[in-house]
C-alpha cells in the first residue's frame, strides 16, 4: 500500500511538472503568436485546462512535503503537547474541508460535463476533475500526517526531556 502512494505520488509530482511547462510553453507562444498578430484560441483554452491542474496538484505536493506557510507567533510559545493537539486539530479541519471540497466538486464536474471550451471540443468538467482528484489526494495525505501525529505524539516529549537532563 505504502509502495501505491509512494508512486502515486511520483505520478502527481511528474503531472503537475509536465503540466507547468506545457502551461509556460502556451502562454509564451500565445504572446509570440499575439505580438506577430496571429491568435490562436486553443492556446488559451488549453491554458485554462492546465492551470488549475497544476496549482490543485501543485497545492497538494506542497502540503504532503510540508511547503506550505504556517503562522506559529503564537503556538510556538505553548507547551509541546498543546502544540501537537493544535495541529491535529489543523489537520482535522483540513481533512474535512478537503472532502467537502471533493465532494461538491464531484457535483460540480457533473454538472460541467455537457460544457465544452470555447475553441476546443473537450468538456469543462476536466477542470473540475482537477479539484477533485488533487482534494482526494490531499485528504489522503492529510490521513496520513495524523496517524504520523497520533505515532508520534509521546516519543519527542520523552526526547525533549532527555536533552535537556
Amino acid at each position: 500500500m505504502k509502495k501505491l502512494y509512494e508512486y502515486f505520488c511520483k505520478v502527481e509530482t511528474a503531472i503537475c511538472g509536465v503540466g507547468f511547462i506545457f502551461l509556460v510553453v502556451l502562454i509564451f507562444g500565445s504572446a509570440i503568436l499575439r505580438f506577430c498578430r496571429m491568435s490562436m484560441a486553443w492556446n488559451t483554452d488549453l491554458a485554462m485546462l492546465f492551470l488549475p491542474w497544476c496549482s490543485f496538484l501543485g497545492a497538494d505536493i506542497a502540503w504532503r512535503s510540508g511547503q506550505l506557510i504556517g503562522i506559529d507567533i503564537i503556538t510556538r510559545y505553548f507547551p509541546k503537547n498543546l502544540q501537537k493537539v493544535i495541529t491535529m486539530l489543523v489537520y482535522a479541519i483540513v481533512f474535512v474541508a478537503s472532502v467537502i471540497i471533493c465532494i461538491y466538486g464531484i457535483k460540480l464536474s457533473w454538472v460541467e460535463r455537457v460544457r465544452t471550451f470555447q475553441s476546443l471540443p473537450i468538456p469543462y468538467s476536466l477542470v473540475h476533475i482537477s479539484l477533485v482528484v488533487a482534494t482526494f489526494s490531499m485528504s489522503i495525505s492529510t490521513v496520513i500526517k495524523i496517524v504520523s501525529c497520533i505515532k508520534h505524539f509521546s516519543e519527542n516529549d520523552k526526547a525533549d526531556k532527555a536533552v535537556k537532563a
